[in-house]
């Protein structure tokens, strides 16, 4: 399988990206937990244009974030691994899969709690984090995995935005939310109208998360809604939105998403912390992450062969689909944001941030390990 230039550059990017993230997670869990630790905490507290610092990298920075994953998106189902049908049923079938097992395993310990509403903390891929493990395993890996995993992420991600959106609204705001819409109407027909000054697009863009945080609706889905008003054409190097993915590669992976790991994750880890893993809340996102993930992204998967529907990758086996099921398992990013919109601030966000870190490495290590295993039997039968 031949990988396109903008690919290639995405999933070096990601991988780099995730690499950082490892590094800046280990960092903030040291400083938070040093005798530096108030002075670091405060420092994302502190005022910054009337709001915290973390408000900015939360709910600003984060929408740059969306905006590139929802380039990404846009790009698949246009011209990418999901413009074909067939080709899109694998990935669409796994992430179904590795989105409703998690959400069903944390309901059925969480259900009639008030930790109910943490179900979809469970859901979520980290594209940077996955794709950083599956880099570590080098020029073994096959090229259709590496597709299928980013597929994966993304139309996991889709689904993690889909929750925020459906779920985790707040204080809804018809009137506010009615101007957003006004104004991406208003981008949908410039784009119609073939108006492709993007610095139009990204003022318009400003205006619409404005509007879109008073709704209640959390600003960050402006990110995804700006990016498929953003032109596409033919999706070549001239083309707005190719543009405007290639300038967002470096920036969200080496910026905004370490900001966003330094300031999230700076968990204190107080004495009585490792009891907060058995809560039925922390088991249902580690057993959601760990175990969830990968069965649901295999049986779906193989439900969908049996069918009939598609088959799997020539170069991809049942074992290469487990790996991959269990990276998918890294939540990290998106479980800690939807962590930060299911739950006040407080000891519940902490443990449920530790469930989520606890969680991602274990899957991490356990889908490093099923990989390099069952790449190096290919690699010895060859």
């Amino acid at each position: 399988m031949k990988l396109t230039k903008l690919f290639s550059e995405f999933f070096e990017s990601e991988k780099a990206g995730g690499l950082i993230l490892m590094a800046c997670t280990a960092a903030s869990l040291v400083l938070a937990n040093s005798p530096l630790g108030d002075g670091y905490l405060h420092l994302w507290h502190a005022d910054l244009l009337g709001r915290p610092v973390e408000f900015w990298i939360n709910d600003g920075l984060m929408t740059v974030f969306f905006l590139l994953v929802g380039l990404e998106i846009e790009r698949e189902v246009y011209i990418g691994e999901l413009s074909d049908f067939r080709n899109a049923l694998l990935p669409v079938f796994a992430a179904l899969g590795g989105m409703v097992l998690p959400a069903g395993i944390h309901l059925a310990l969480n259900y009639g709690t008030p930790t109910q509403g943490g179900a979809g903390i469970p859901m979520a891929t980290d594209i940077a984090f996955s794709l950083g493990v599956l880099s570590l395993l080098g020029s073994r890996v096959p090229a259709s995995l590496k597709v299928f995993l980013t597929a994966l992420a993304i139309i996991d991600d889709l689904g993690a935005i889909l929750v925020i959106a459906l779920f985790y609204a707040k204080g809804f705001s018809l009137l506010y939310f009615g101007l957003a819409m006004l104004l991406f109407a208003v981008m949908l027909v410039l784009n119609r109208l073939k108006v492709h000054f993007v610095p139009l697009y990204l003022a318009l863009g400003v205006l619409m998360w404005f509007f879109m945080l008073r709704s209640g609706v959390h600003a960050t889905i402006t990110g995804v809604l700006l990016a498929f008003a953003i032109p596409f054409g033919n999706g070549d190097a001239r083309s707005p939105s190719y543009g405007l993915q290639h300038l967002l590669h470096k920036p969200v992976a080496f910026l905004i998403l370490p900001l966003f790991a330094l300031a999230n994750t700076g968990v204190v880890l107080a004495g009585a912390w490792a009891e907060g893993l058995l809560s039925d809340n922390s088991l249902g996102i580690m057993l959601g992450l760990v175990l969830g993930k990968p069965a649901g992204i295999v049986a779906f998967s193989l439900l969908g062969v049996g069918l009939g529907f598609y088959a799997l990758p020539g170069d991809v086996s049942k074992t290469n689909l487990l790996g991959a099921g269990l990276l998918a398992g890294i939540g990290f990013t998106m479980s800690i944001f939807i962590t930060l919109l299911a739950f006040p601030a407080g000891d519940l966000v902490t443990s449920s941030k530790i469930a989520v870190l606890a969680a991602s490495v274990l899957a991490g290590l356990l889908g490093y390990v099923v990989l390099q295993v069952s790449l190096r039997r290919v690699a010895i039968t060859e």
